[in-house]
Formats: C-alpha cells, structure tokens, sequence
C-alpha cells in the first residue's frame, strides 16, 4: 500500500512540475527551417500552394468557402483531427503566409513560405509563428516534441514528393 501511494505521489509530483514549467513557458514561438530542392520555384509553388495530398499526413483535404477574399480550407490528418485553414497572403511564385483558423484548437499561429533561387533549384524557407494555449501543451511543444518538428516534417514530405533527400537548415 505504501508503494502504491509513493507511486501515486510521484505521478502527482510530475504532473504538477509539468503544468508549472508550461505556464511558466511564453505561449507564443517563432521559429524558422529551410531546405534547398533541386527544382525550380515554379515546381516548389506549385505543390505547395495546391491541395496537400502530397503529404503523407494528410488523409483528407476540403475547400471551403472563402472569407475576406482569402482562401480556406479544411484537413484531416491521419490521426482524424481536423484543422482549418486561411491563406492570408499569396505572391505567387514567392512568397505565401498561412495560418490556423480555428480559434477552438489548443494552439494557432502562421507559415509563412519563401522561395529563393539558387543555382541548380531554390530554397524554401518556412517560419512558423505559433501560440500554444495549453500550459501542458506548450511544455510538450517545447521539450518533447520541439516547435519545429512540424515544418521539418513538411520540408522532409516535399524532398520525398520530388525524389529528393533534404537537409534541412535552422
């Protein structure tokens, strides 16, 4: 019995650092990867400003009606959860900026996209300018899952579309 209550405790114990550590945490982050393709920006734009189905993680995509003139849409990653989208700035083949438009989701923010050329391809440089709402989320976004694993798993998806092994660069 006693075990068992020290065990109890110890969870406790945990749960609770985690909860302090994550409020204590800013709810905001910015943080920005690149990669160089061997393809041109017109090949990169393309795919990236098109449906996602290219990326492994998306199971389903949805358009959905606009607002304020900007592009919206809905996916559904493997795991079921359903984000909404909002394309809030398009400079076609450059630059776009894309953000979470769902303001019940326990984090939001923005990417904002660039292509550069250079010679033989271009670079795709993605920022992410991300809140996380959730003090026990933002701790797991911060040490167990990292800020920037989401764009360095895009970057990896995008080097697999073309047939391409990726570095990717802070």
């Amino acid at each position: 019995m006693k075990w068992i209550l020290v065990a109890i405790s110890v969870v406790v114990l945990i749960a609770a650092v985690v909860v302090i550590i994550g409020a204590l945490l800013p709810k905001a982050h910015v943080v920005s990867r690149k990669a160089r393709f061997r393809q041109p920006p017109a090949a990169i734009w393309e795919v990236i400003s098109g449906p996602p189905m290219w990326r492994a993680d998306v199971r389903s995509f949805e358009e959905l009606p606009d607002r304020d003139g900007h592009k919206v849409w809905r996916e559904v990653d493997k795991h079921g959860q359903k984000i909404i989208f909002e394309r809030v700035d398009f400079n076609p083949p450059v630059s776009m900026v894309t953000r979470i438009a769902d303001p019940k989701l326990p984090f939001g923010g923005s990417w904002s996209h660039q292509i550069s050329p250079v010679d033989g391809g271009c670079t795709l440089t993605i920022t992410e300018s991300g809140e996380v709402y959730n003090p026990i989320f933002r701790f797991v976004s911060r040490f167990v899952i990292g800020h920037s694993a989401s764009i360095e798993k895009y970057l990896t998806a995008l080097g697999t579309k073309f047939g391409e092994q990726v570095i990717i660069q802070e």
